[in-house]
C-alpha cells in the first residue's frame, strides 16, 4: 500500500523519511511483515535521490525495525521489534474540542463479556438468529444480480424512503403476517431498528420531552432517546405488560415491545393494549411499537399489533430483518402515520440519504419470491424445538433454582432466580463460572436497561443447537434437581 511521507524543506531528508516510517511501525500502521515501498518508487514520489531513501531504510534495518531481503525488498521485521522511542498518537488528548454535555453521561450499550462464538461450547446469547441455517444459496444470486446492475450503472443514489419494490413487498408481507394496515407510501426503510428510533426521536421530540420506556426494557432504545435530549422515564411491567396507569400525563412518546416484552418475554394483554391506545389518544402521545421477533410464535393465539388496533394514527410501527434473516444485513423499517412521513423521509436523507440499494433490491426479490416466508417457516420449526427443550429443562429439572417467565414467542426465555441465586453476588459468580466453562450467557440485569432488575438469567436459543441446550444449562446452573 502507499505510505504517506511528508518532507519539510531540504535538510535531513533521510532522517525525516526514517522517523516517519519508524512512527508508522510503532503505531501499527505498518505491521510486521509488511513491505516498505521500493526505494525507486518512494524516491520518485518524494522527488529525492534514490540513495536518500536507501539511507533511511539502512537505518531502519540497523536499528531492528526492518529486514532487507536480497532480490525482494525491505520488510517490517516480524519479531523482536524495538519498543523504545514509540511516538504518541496525534495529539488528541490536548484538543480543545469537547462533546455536548448531553453526551458526557452516554456510552454505547456494552453486552456482557462472553466467550467468543468460536470458543463458546454453548451459546445462550440473546437476540441472535441461527446464521448457520440462513439460505445463502438463495440469497447470493439475488445480491450478485444487484451488484452487477450497480457495476453497469443501473443503480445510483436511491430514494430516502427506500427501494419502491421493497416497500411494496414489505407492505404485503407485514399486512399478511402481522395484520399491519399499511401501503408502500407509509413505509420508510432504515438501517436497522436503532436508526428507526433515532429518526423518530429527531422528528418527534424536543429536548426535555418525556419518553416512557418499559422497565426492565431494551437498553439501546433508552439510549437513542437520551441522545435526543429526552427525559426518559422507566415504567414498570407486570404479567400483562406495561402499566398504563403509571404513565405520566406529560409523556410525549411511549416505547413498547408488546408482542414479546424485552427482556421478560410476556405479551401485552389485549386489555392493556386497548388501555394504552386510549391513553395515547387522550394525551396526544405517540406509541412506538417495536415488533422485534414476533414472527416466531410457539403457542397461543397470534397477538394483534398495536398498529392494527390503532384507529387514530398514534402508533409508529418498527420492524427489522435482524432476527428473521441476519443482523449483519442492517435493514429495518418503520410504518408511520401520514403527518410524520415527509419529516421522517427528510430526517433519513439528512442522516445517511438511503439504506444500501443493492441490499434493498435483493431483499425485495427475496420477499416477493416467497423465500422469506419459506425461511421463516423453516426456522419456526427449528426454534420451536429449541424453545421446548429449554423451557422443559428449566421447568422440570431446575425449578428449585430458577422460575421460568412464561413466553410463547421470540428467541429467548427469561428466568428469575430462586434459592441462593437470589443473592446478586452468587448469581454473578455462577455466571462467571459458566463463562469460564465455555457458556455464553446473560444475566437479566446485563441485558435490561434497569440494572437493578430482579436477579435471573436470560437464555437465548437462536444460536444454540437443541442437543447442546441441556449440557449448557448444566454448566450454567449446576446439576439438575430431579
Amino acid at each position: 500500500m502507499d505510505v504517506f511521507v511528508r518532507l519539510d524543506g531540504q535538510r535531513d531528508l533521510s532522517g525525516q523519511i526514517y522517523r516517519q516510517l519508524r512512527t508508522a511501525i510503532h503505531e501499527g500502521l505498518l505491521r510486521p511483515g509488511d513491505p516498505l515501498p521500493p526505494t525507486r518508487e518512494l524516491s520518485r514520489r518524494l522527488e529525492v535521490a534514490r540513495n536518500t531513501v536507501g539511507v533511511a531504510y539502512e537505518r531502519l534495518v540497523a536499528e531492528g525495525y526492518a529486514d532487507s531481503r536480497v532480490g525482494s525488498g525491505t520488510y517490517v521485521r516480524t519479531t523482536d521489534l524495538p519498543t523504545h522511542g514509540a511516538a504518541a498518537a496525534a495529539g488528541t488528548s490536548g484538543s480543545g474540542l469537547r462533546p455536548r454535555a448531553l453526551w458526557a453521561g452516554l456510552s454505547p450499550w456494552a453486552a456482557p463479556k462472553n466467550p467468543s462464538p468460536a470458543t463458546a461450547a454453548h451459546d445462550f446469547r440473546v437476540g441472535l438468529p441461527d446464521a448457520r441455517l440462513f439460505p445463502y444459496h438463495a440469497w447470493r444470486p439475488l445480491i450478485a444480480r444487484e451488484l452487477r446492475l450497480s457495476a453497469a450503472g443501473a443503480v445510483e443514489y436511491g430514494d430516502p424512503a427506500g427501494h419502491a419494490g421493497l416497500r411494496t413487498a414489505l407492505a404485503r408481507h407485514i399486512g399478511l403476517s402481522r395484520g399491519v394496515r399499511t401501503g408502500p407510501d407509509d413505509i420508510l426503510v432504515t438501517t436497522s431498528t436503532q436508526q428507526a428510533l433515532d429518526l423518530i426521536g429527531r422528528v418527534l421530540l424536543e429536548p426535555g420531552d418525556r419518553v416512557a420506556v418499559e422497565e426492565p426494557g431494551y437498553p439501546p432504545a433508552r439510549l437513542a432517546f437520551l441522545a435526543q435530549g429526552a427525559e426518559v422515564t422507566g415504567i414498570p411491567v407486570d404479567a400483562e405488560g406495561l402499566l398504563v396507569d403509571a404513565l405520566p400525563p406529560d409523556t410525549r412518546a411511549v416505547y413498547v415491545t408488546p408482542a414479546h416484552q424485552f427482556p421478560l418475554g410476556m405479551p401485552m394483554s389485549l386489555r392493556r393494549r386497548t388501555a394504552l391506545l386510549r391513553w395515547a389518544r387522550q394525551n396526544g402521545a405517540a406509541v412506538i411499537e417495536d415488533d422485534y421477533d414476533s414472527e416466531f410464535r410457539f403457542g397461543g393465539r397470534p397477538v394483534e399489533t398495536l398498529q392494527s388496533l390503532d384507529r387514530d394514527g398514534h402508533v409508529i410501527y418498527v420492524g427489522s430483518f435482524s432476527k428473521v434473516m441476519l443482523p449483519s444485513l442492517r435493514v429495518g423499517f418503520l410504518v408511520a402515520p401520514a403527518p410524520l412521513r415527509t419529516a421522517l423521509r427528510t430526517a433519513k436523507y439528512t442522516a445517511d440519504w438511503h439504506t444500501a440499494v443493492p441490499t434493498q433490491a435483493a431483499l425485495a426479490r427475496f420477499v416477493d419470491d416467497g423465500l422469506l416466508a419459506r425461511h421463516i417457516r423453516r426456522m419456526q420449526h427449528t426454534y420451536a424445538t429449541r424453545h421446548r427443550a429449554v423451557t422443559r429443562a428449566l421447568t422440570d429439572r431446575y425449578a428449585g433454582l430458577v422460575e421460568l417467565v412464561p413466553s410463547t414467542a421470540g428467541l429467548h426465555v427469561t428466568t428469575f432466580a430462586r434459592g441462593h441465586l437470589t443473592d446478586p453476588d452468587a448469581l454473578a459468580d455462577r455466571a462467571g463460572r459458566a463463562r469460564a466453562a465455555g457458556v455464553a450467557v446473560h444475566t437479566l440485569s446485563e441485558v435490561a436497561a434497569d440494572r437493578s432488575a430482579r436477579p435471573g438469567f436470560v437464555f437465548g436459543y437462536g444460536s444454540i443447537s437443541a442437543p447442546d441446550i441441556e449440557p449448557g444449562l448444566h454448566r450454567t446452573l449446576g446439576p439438575p434437581q430431579d
